[in-house]
């Protein structure tokens, strides 16, 4: 039903401006880095209609006319399905789409199955469709839950991922059927390959972890957050897992603290505290596993839903940058990412996403270390170095995003710098370099004329000072037809990853930096808020897990 003809043949809708290269800008398109920026939340309105389409049609012109490869867009589940299940209605997307294909943009369309509302920047409210939410009257234990009993409605709990109790089908089989839906009814922007990108949103945010710092429940910067794992589902499940690991005796966390605390004041986190504990790292790594069977699974029927299709799939993964340089890492393990000093959290995503040939998508590239408060103990920097480091060790693409809106040469400059780590190879493809950066966000705030000056600059630089380029196989980002998932990794394979590798080396500041030519302070625009926000054991604990949660031992 969804095999797209000729789709290897499909003309190419963006062509290369018109010019002969010289060999040397041939060799330097080589460290190009595509730009695309990420529409306002409410582009689609909660009623299912695009917003001011010729005012939008204005801004994308302005956008292409900057040398902007493409926009991001959140494709809502709550605004799509909210008629019913299977009830699907793209008409205003459909409109959006054209918009783009006209104006000369591609496309990275995010499957957004969480709720709109409750996080950092978001301003408008798109809950999740209310036949699901009408489940949760019944049942709220179909979202996530905090110990003291709160339930978090942004997401659908990874406990019912296979629980069919949405009128018979489970959430993955939901997802599932909305991703063939979307690919039936986008056929022709995938075939023209308007449609490079395919973010598949795996919880709150978009983002593949927990809802462990809401704001609607009282989170604050730089709080270490809750464990959400404490709905029935998760609770049963953990029980279960600490059965047949030879501890029933053992129960989910009572002794973390709650969302605003410091490590130090709770017995989970302190010196010494119960994560460094048998007791600690079981859970730790049946918490940490659980998330990524999940984002897994998920993936697995994305690449099903597009196979053949010329895109490629990506998942986010969240910067939390707060408490990264102290010993409990505590806001990362609470949102589900096990890292320490001495256990790399991510390179073992990066491997699941290798299976399934997918972009691992990171936050808060625009951020530095000196711009924290010294209590938050924060290493954005370090953070950003480490997981883009364990992308390319697994040989994965890597893309990423500033966390906040900035408009200042420190913030571009920083993102310059983390895009090409190592600087410009005039020789040709350099070392190291990202797939793709997203901004975020467009707004009037961007548009205006001493910020937009800015960041044609900042573009402009990301292409290493090339003109703009409609062939990514000129910058070595070729995309071939989608085939289907890999094998799934051993629980040893994954815990393999969490052994520490010295991250790849980084240059101090970008070689290009936004602004050197320029003679003028006209581009020194003010930045919006920049502060918003052990291994001894684990091949025991990784067996049991992994025989709990149904990952298989190497064959």
């Amino acid at each position: 039903m969804f095999q797209l003809a000729n789709a290897s043949r499909a003309p190419n809708v963006h062509p290369t401006i018109n010019k002969h290269r010289s060999a040397q800008e041939k060799r330097l398109l080589a460290n190009y880095v595509p730009v695309y920026v990420m529409l306002p939340l409410g582009v689609v309105t909660i009623e299912n209609v695009l917003n001011d389409k010729q005012g939008l049609e204005k801004q994308l012109l302005k956008l292409k006319d900057a040398g902007v490869d493409g926009v991001m867009v959140d494709v809502w589940w709550g605004i799509i399905e909210a008629k019913g299940p299977k009830q699907y209605d793209w008409t205003a997307y459909r409109n959006l789409f054209q918009l783009v294909q006209q104006s000369g943009l591609r496309l990275q369309a995010i499957m957004s199955f969480h709720q709109c509302g409750g996080n950092v920047g978001d301003i408008v409210n798109i809950p999740l469709p209310d036949w699901v939410l009408k489940v949760g009257e019944t049942d709220p234990d179909i979202f996530y839950t905090d110990k003291s009993g709160n339930r978090n409605k942004e997401y659908l709990s990874i406990g019912v991922d296979n629980k069919p109790l949405f009128g018979g089908r489970t959430a993955v089989q939901i997802y599932s059927d909305y991703m063939k839906s979307f690919r039936e009814s986008m056929s022709d922007f995938l075939e023209a390959e308007v449609i490079s990108d395919i973010e598949v949103g795996l919880g709150p945010a978009g983002e593949l972890r927990y809802p462990s710092y809401p704001q609607s429940l009282g989170w604050v910067f730089p709080g270490i957050g809750e464990f959400q794992c404490y709905d029935k589902y998760l609770t049963e499940e953990f029980n279960e897992a600490a059965k047949k690991g030879g501890h029933p005796e053992w129960e989910l966390p009572d002794d973390a603290g709650s969302y605003n605390d410091t490590p130090e004041v709770t017995e989970f986190f302190k010196p010494n505290g119960t994560y460094t504990t048998d007791k600690g790292k079981f859970f730790l790594t049946w918490y940490s596993l659980k998330l990524i069977g999940h984002g897994d699974e998920i993936l697995e029927e994305a690449n099903k839903a597009f196979l053949g299709c010329k895109v490629k799939l990506a998942a986010k993964v969240s910067g939390i940058h707060w408490w990264y340089k102290s010993d409990d890492h505590a806001a990362e393990l609470t949102a589900g990412y096990y890292n320490l000093d001495d256990r790399d959290g991510y390179r073992p995503i990066a491997r699941m996403l290798s299976r399934h040939d997918a972009i691992l998508n990171f936050t808060c590239l625009e951020m530095r270390d000196s711009e924290q408060p010294a209590n938050a103990k924060s290493g954005p920097q370090e953070l950003v170095q480490q997981v883009l480091s364990g992308g390319w060790r697994e040989n994965i693409r890597v893309a990423g995003e500033n966390a906040l809106s900035r408009y200042d040469k420190d913030a571009y400059n920083q993102i310059l710098l983390n895009a090409r780590p190592n600087g410009i190879n005039k020789a040709g493809k350099p070392k190291l370099k990202m797939s793709g950066v997203t901004y975020l966000r467009l707004s009037d705030d961007l548009l205006e004329d001493k910020a937009f000056n800015l960041f044609k600059k900042f573009v402009r630089k990301m292409h290493a000072d090339q003109d703009y380029c409609g062939n990514p196989a000129e910058y070595h980002n070729d995309v071939y037809p989608m085939q289907p998932s890999e094998p799934k990794f051993s629980w040893e394979e994954l815990l393999d990853a969490t052994k520490p590798i010295p991250p790849f080396p980084f240059d101090e500041v970008t070689d290009d930096p936004v602004g050197d030519d320029d003679n003028d302070d006209d581009d020194e625009c003010p930045s919006s808020d920049v502060i918003g926000m052990a291994i001894e054991g684990v091949a025991h604990i990784g067996e049991v897990i992994g025989k709990i949660l149904g990952i298989p031992g190497k064959q």
